[in-house]
């Protein structure tokens, strides 16, 4: 089932990796509310996975939306990781790029597993940490260079021979509406689409289609989605915070090019009276291949600011500019047909 016949048109999500305690503790309390302040403003979609915080946002997520009646939303989450019973320090873990993500999650063991046996386990425990009884979308999580390196096709081709099977037989036998990769990097997903077997539904894609970082997605990635009629989730609108002023991009501190090209969008933003979570999210949706965009928050505050970026009047002299600044690749679709 394609993505947008699940997905409300342009769906904004919820993100919950920052539920995991994403570089920070956060209260029960303020996550919880968070949750809340979601489902207040409207928002119906929401993205998870074992990996944050080895269970912790499915677990708060699942607390939060227990009495929500289920039929009016949908959840997305993944496999391809366990969470054991054992725990272990977490100053040891190798978890490539994002070691230091979710230091302040919880202490169980995570194996990594894309086995078929792993596959149906994974998503076992994902609905008993949920607490419901289905999950519309299920993605293959992280098959890609910056979680393995240079083991990342093997795993891909692990992936290949257990989950993508799996799940293509869950979905089809209606278990399960959509599945797909959860990705931050392009080429796992043009290598799926390349393939002639699996029949993924969708993407998400993580930090590759943004403002500040979106070439490769639109040369390589997105035509193809279009022309197969699938969908693009857009995770990471914000590029880990560096889009909105924040210190990281991609999980790290932000290079001085990266600053500069955000002062310079920033630049141009101010002098339009635009923010740069409205540039950033309305930037995602206006490619015709994307679904939703699911920005992440631990705080209740943040939704609002969400929505109304989503809803803001972004004047298309500013979209003009920065494309005439060479800011935004030449291909690139924009608000208005700027």
């Amino acid at each position: 089932m394609a993505l947008k016949d699940i997905l409300p048109a342009k769906t904004l999500g919820f993100g919950t990796a920052p539920l995991g305690n994403m570089f920070r503790a956060i209260p029960e309390a303020e996550a919880q509310a968070t949750v809340d302040a979601a489902w207040n403003d409207g928002i119906r979609y929401f993205d998870n996975a074992p990996f944050y915080g080895a269970g912790l946002a499915e677990i708060r997520m699942g607390e939060a939306l227990a009495q929500r009646p289920r039929n009016e939303y949908v959840i997305s989450t993944k496999v391809g990781r366990l969470v054991l019973d054992e725990v272990e320090d977490v100053n040891t873990r190798d978890q490539g790029e994002k070691g230091e993500v979710f230091k302040h999650g919880r202490p169980n063991k995570v194996v990594n597993d894309y086995s078929a046996d792993a596959t149906l386990r994974s998503i076992e425990d994902s609905l008993k940490r949920l607490k419901t009884d289905r999950i519309e979308i299920v993605w293959v999580h992280d098959v890609a260079q910056d979680f393995y390196g240079d083991e990342w096709l093997g795993v891909f081709e692990s992936a290949r021979k257990g989950a993508f099977k799996t799940l293509d037989r869950l979905r089809d036998e209606g278990v399960i509406q959509a599945w797909g990769l959860g990705v931050n990097r392009v080429e796992p997903i043009e290598l799926l689409l390349g393939l002639e077997g699996p029949r993924p539904d969708g993407f998400l894609l993580a930090g590759r289609y943004t403002l500040l970082d979106h070439a490769s997605a639109l040369q390589r990635v997105m035509p193809k989605v279009a022309a197969k009629d699938l969908g693009i989730v857009v995770g990471g609108p914000y590029s880990s915070g560096a889009l909105v002023g924040g210190p990281n991009f991609e999980y790290a501190p932000a290079t001085p090019q990266i600053l500069a090209r955000v002062a310079a969008i920033k630049a141009i933003a101010d002098r339009h009276g635009a923010t740069m979570k409205a540039a950033g999210l309305q930037f995602a949706l206006a490619h015709p291949a994307v679904a939703a965009v699911i920005p992440g928050a631990s705080q209740p505050g943040r939704i609002a600011e969400d929505r109304a970026a989503l809803q803001a009047a972004v004047p298309l002299a500013f979209w003009q500019e920065i494309r005439a600044a060479g800011l935004v690749d030449p291909a690139a679709p924009l608000p208005g047909g700027a």
